[in-house]
């Protein structure tokens, strides 16, 4: 019986070792941007701790045929912004981490974290 429950402790044991979590990666801190909202008021919207490495479609606007602008990354990844909903489109531009901004005149309607 010791013998049965010594295997089974050390089959466990050695189990519990080859299991690794998926561990997801994350920019830390907040991307920020203004849109108009349908009363053409400037709202404020903003993307806490997103994900790194998918791309992601400004929420307010998503169904909306309209633009955000002035972006900030306050995240501690690279931010780059596109004008079309899937991080596909050549036009894009690049926001340092820690601080980058854009104008007013840089429009996007998606994000993708390095």
């Amino acid at each position: 019986m010791r013998t049965r429950t010594a295997f089974l402790a050390m089959t466990s044991a050695v189990a519990l070792c080859f299991t690794i979590p998926a561990v997801a990666s994350a920019a830390e801190g907040e991307f920020s941007y203004r849109y108009y909202d349908e009363d053409e008021e400037i709202q404020i919207g903003v993307l806490v701790d997103p994900p790194s490495g998918e791309c992601i479609e400004i929420p307010e606007i998503a169904d909306w045929d309209v633009d955000a602008f002035r972006p900030r990354n306050d995240t501690d990844s690279t931010a780059v912004v596109f004008l079309d909903d899937d991080c596909a489109s050549d036009s894009y531009f690049s926001l340092r981490p820690n601080g980058g901004r854009g104008s007013d005149r840089l429009l996007l309607r998606s994000v993708i974290f390095s």
